[in-house]
């Protein structure tokens, strides 16, 4: 088959390499992101299918909306008999939808209709989910909601980040998109409608949403150190340090000091109480230095440890 992919995320390239390898198939043109301002230095810098696919021979396009006419001629030109998509990061109207001859799918990193949108890796696991896995859809013009074709499940380990988890679901994805693939050219895939009574959403992840409340129980903030590591990463500010990001935590037993309070200020780590139990901080990096043990961390740093009523950590 002829097929276009569409894809701009990390979570893509595997997929990408699996259609690829498979002589069966040919990619007449893969469209992504334009290159984009990145990291503190704002330099320009290509997204990784761009990256990926730079020493290849194969068409590129990378237009700001996919959408405009010339785009979508530019892809009837293509003549293709399936459109791929797998974190391309644009919606896709009617004229796209209706291009190829066996349809549009999708591979989506969520056991479908749960999980839908930008983060559904980031915010399974910040949730505390158990399992997730991969769904490929034929596309329709709602987020995430077309009919399902099939999925694979995958557990969530208890010492899963969202980066760990990441990686093999990418890997998960690509095994899906050759068996859908392979389903289509048979004809023998089927199709499932999603029951929306079971949607869920996973909006798109802001840097602030990695703020620690302590007044969340332990259980909840730890799941979060673990859904945004890598990006953006959980943070909070210790007194008289600043601001620290936390890569690392375990949930304890805590005590009745005040929410946020320094409860130990030895061992593996501060342990902070929260609005349930307490969180230790496992590993960390104060702003502006590199990433330490929490026992590493207290060598170089002296907590007040509060008692009660003192003041919060921050």
């Amino acid at each position: 088959m002829r097929i276009i992919f569409m894809g701009s995320a990390e979570l893509a390239c595997p997929c990408l390499d699996r259609l690829l390898a498979n002589p069966a198939d040919q990619v007449v043109g893969v469209v992504t992101q334009p290159d984009r301002p990145k990291g503190r230095s704002l330099q320009v810098a290509p997204c990784a299918v761009r990256a990926h696919v730079a020493a290849r021979d194969i068409p590129v396009l990378t237009p700001e909306d996919v959408n405009t006419p010339d785009s979508v001629a530019m892809l009837r030109a293509l003549a293709p008999d399936l459109i791929v998509v797998v974190a391309y990061g644009q919606f896709l109207k009617a004229a796209i939808l209706n291009l190829s001859l066996r349809g549009c799918i999708n591979v989506h990193a969520s056991l479908l209709p749960k999980y839908r949108g930008a983060a559904p890796i980031q915010w399974a696991v910040a949730n505390g989910e158990t399992e997730t896995g991969v769904t490929t859809m034929f596309v329709n013009a709602r987020m995430d909601a077309g009919d399902i074709i099939d999925r694979i499940v995958e557990p969530i380990r208890p010492k899963d980040t969202a980066g760990s988890l990441h990686d093999r679901l990418a890997r998960c994805g690509a095994d899906l998109l050759a068996r859908t693939v392979e389903a289509l050219r048979q004809g023998s895939v089927r199709r499932q409608p999603q029951n929306e009574a079971e949607a869920t959403f996973a909006p798109r992840i802001k840097k602030a949403d990695g703020r620690m409340d302590w007044r969340l129980s332990a259980t909840l903030i730890h799941n979060r150190v673990r859904g945004f590591n890598p990006w953006p990463g959980c943070f909070c500010e210790l007194a008289p340090v600043g601001i620290v990001r936390v890569l690392k935590s375990r949930v304890e037993a805590g005590r009745s000091e005040a929410i946020g309070a320094v409860l130990e200020a030895a061992g593996e780590g501060p342990l902070i109480q929260t609005g349930q139990d307490a969180l230790r901080l496992l590993e960390v990096q104060p702003e502006g230095r590199r990433i330490m043990s929490g026992a590493d961390f207290l060598r170089g740093h002296a907590l007040k440890v509060a008692s009660r009523g003192n003041t919060p950590a921050g």
